[in-house]
C-alpha cells in the first residue's frame, strides 16, 4: 500500500481527533443509543435513528483515521532546505496576469485547509509546483481557467 505523506503537525492532529472519537464521542453515542432504546418503539424513534446515524459516522471516521495513520509517511519540513518546491514547503507565488500573490504550505491530503493556507499535495497547483525552483513559471488549470504563476519564494520551517 502506498504511503500517505503527512507533516508532523498533521499527524498529531489526526491522532488527537482519533483519540477524541474513541474516548469521548464513541462512548457518548453508545449512551445516547441506550437512552433512546428506553423510549420505546424504535421504528418511530427519531432520537434512536439520529444516534445510530451518528454512530455510523463515528465508526467510519475511526476506520478512516486508523488506516491513514497506519500508512502515514511523516515528513518534517524543518529537515528540508533549498529553492526547489517539495512536500512541506511554504511557497509564495505571483499570478503572472494580475500580479496577485498567493502564499501557502503544501501538505498531505488529510491536513489540507485552503482557508488556513494549506493545500494538498494532490491539488493541481501543488502538483504543478513540486520539483520547480524559485523563478520558474508554471501553468495550472484552475476552475477560473488556465493560470500562470511564478515562484518567488520557497521556505522550509
Amino acid at each position: 500500500m502506498d504511503k500517505i505523506p503527512m507533516t508532523i503537525e498533521g499527524f498529531e492532529k489526526l491522532e488527537a481527533e482519533l483519540k477524541i472519537l474513541k474516548s469521548i464521542e464513541r462512548p457518548a453515542v453508545i449512551a445516547a443509543i441506550a437512552e433512546a432504546r428506553g423510549h420505546g418503539d424504535l421504528s418511530e424513534n427519531a432520537e434512536y435513528s439520529a444516534a445510530r446515524e451518528r454512530q455510523s459516522f463515528i465508526e467510519g471516521r475511526i476506520k478512516e483515521l486508523d488506516a491513514a495513520l497506519s500508512i502515514a509517511q511523516i515528513i518534517d519540513p524543518k529537515t528540508l532546505s533549498g529553492h526547489i518546491v517539495k512536500f512541506g514547503a511554504y511557497v509564495h507565488i505571483v499570478d503572472e496576469d494580475d500580479e496577485e500573490e498567493l502564499k501557502f504550505q503544501i501538505v498531505g491530503q488529510y491536513e489540507s485547509n485552503a482557508d488556513g493556507g494549506k493545500i494538498s499535495v494532490t491539488a493541481p497547483i501543488a502538483r504543478a509546483l513540486i520539483g520547480k525552483a524559485i523563478g520558474d513559471s508554471v501553468e495550472v488549470h484552475t476552475p477560473k481557467g488556465r493560470r500562470s504563476y511564478e515562484i518567488i519564494m520557497v521556505i522550509y520551517e
